[in-house]
């Protein structure tokens, strides 16, 4: 008896210690995102003064003056102020056009992880599914060119999007991408474990043709695995920055990081910290959408059930 509370009471400690463990990992994960919506409150001053816990009443001021110049800055705020009424004729210079760039990047992202994930599954399922002369070398030559950084063929790959005159254009960032070893080798373990051959097999008797095959058993039974990638594609789109400032020029095409690299290093006299922390509160807001849409898919048990004993 005493052996079974002893037992007891070391469980108890080892959870509280978890816990404990959890709790404090949380806070180091969720803190810079708080000292992020934090400033994004605050006036580039208060800022500049140091760490604050409690929000500011700048919000509002910050995210006009995104798009507006600095000389229409005080215009503006000056006929605020005095409660007159704005100038219709003031030139507005929208400096950093973070809406039209979030829209940019939406559209990038999106199409980008759909196609990434969707085509990788299916070579991943061609490669998991046939047996073919050369299969072990095709599986281990993709997972090669895992080992092969952007930055080597970065050269190359400009020079062929200059010649095909590609150069500001999305599709310099969307076709590319398609080719993704990472996500072709996590669809492949995945398909490994939990897609078995006897359902796909029993397709083919039923008259399902390969490309219905795929599509109408393989993708939904795929769900939490292409989940789990589409919403790697999507994040690591929306945070390129690498391809998109050598290849992309012009200012309505900047997708999310060039507008907060251009507010980041603007000049001396231009450089507004407030700014750029609401940019980056603004550019989070997408990513926690989409992981939302899509997290439940990734402790989904879409397989279970799928072959009965």
């Amino acid at each position: 008896m005493e052996q079974v509370k002893s037992q007891s009471k070391n469980l108890t400690i080892r959870r509280i210690l978890c816990y404990i463990v959890l709790i404090l990992l949380a806070f180091l994960s969720l803190f810079p995102f708080y000292v992020m919506i934090i400033n994004a409150t605050r006036s580039h001053a208060q800022i500049q003064r140091g760490f604050s816990a409690l929000p500011g009443a700048s919000f509002w001021r910050n995210f006009v003056n995104l798009s507006i110049d600095k000389e229409t800055r005080s215009a503006f705020w000056s006929g605020v102020i005095s409660n007159l009424k704005f100038s219709p004729v003031v030139n507005y210079a929208k400096n950093y056009p973070i809406l039209k760039s979030m829209l940019n990047s939406i559209i990038v992202a999106s199409l980008t992880a759909l196609c990434t994930t969707y085509f990788s599954a299916m070579t991943s399922y061609g490669v998991y599914m046939y047996n073919f002369k050369g299969k072990k070398f095709c599986f281990r030559f993709i997972l090669a060119v895992m080992m092969v950084p952007t930055q080597v063929s970065t050269l190359g790959f400009i020079k062929l999007l200059t010649r095909l005159n590609l150069t500001n254009n999305y599709i310099a960032l969307i076709v590319p991408a398609i080719a993704a070893p990472v996500v072709f080798f996590y669809m492949y373990q995945s398909m490994e474990a939990t897609l078995p051959f006897s359902i796909v097999e029993a397709a083919r008797v039923d008259g399902c043709n390969e490309f219905m095959t795929f599509n109408r058993i393989v993708v939904p039974m795929m769900k939490p695995a292409i989940a789990v990638q589409a919403i790697f594609a999507f994040v690591s789109s929306w945070n390129n920055y690498f391809i998109p400032n050598l290849i992309i020029d012009k200012k309505s095409l900047w997708t999310v990081p060039l507008v907060i690299n251009s507010a980041r290093y603007a000049d001396y006299v231009s450089f507004d910290a407030a700014i750029v922390y609401i940019l980056l509160t603004m550019a989070v807001v997408p990513l926690i959408i989409v992981y939302l849409f899509l997290s439940k898919y990734i402790i989904s048990g879409a397989t279970a059930g799928g072959v009965k004993e």
